[in-house]
């Protein structure tokens, strides 16, 4: 079998993409299950946002329309999903800290009669 340089290119290209991937599947259950935005970046999450659609339109302009593009693709979603799910959890955490706060102002409430 011959491989052409580009295809050879293409497929290192997918496994890079995919291999960048595979962590945010569980960064997304993490996410999910904490139900808290402490410890996340959401400048980071934008940036890595970037970087794939970048690649995506350095795919597009130079007119190579091929299979990792689809990977690029995958792992938008996946940081899209993540982003969308820390705008929820800081949410959360200022629900969690008002609730805090309000426990912290009155520690014995009275029980209704």
């Amino acid at each position: 079998m011959d491989f052409a340089p580009e295809d050879i290119r293409a497929f290192l290209e997918m496994l890079m993409i995919i291999a960048f991937g595979l962590a945010w599947p569980a960064t997304v259950i993490k996410s999910v299950k904490s139900r808290t935005a402490k410890g996340k970046s959401l400048a980071f999450m934008i940036g890595i946002w970037l970087g794939y659609l970048f690649g995506v339109l350095a795919h597009i302009f130079s007119n190579e329309i091929n299979y990792p593009m689809f990977f690029y693709f995958i792992n938008m979603g996946m940081v899209t999903a993540d982003i969308c799910l820390y705008f929820r959890n800081r949410r959360l955490d200022r629900e969690a800290d008002a609730a805090a706060a309000a426990n912290q102002n009155n520690p014995n409430p009275t029980p209704p009669t």
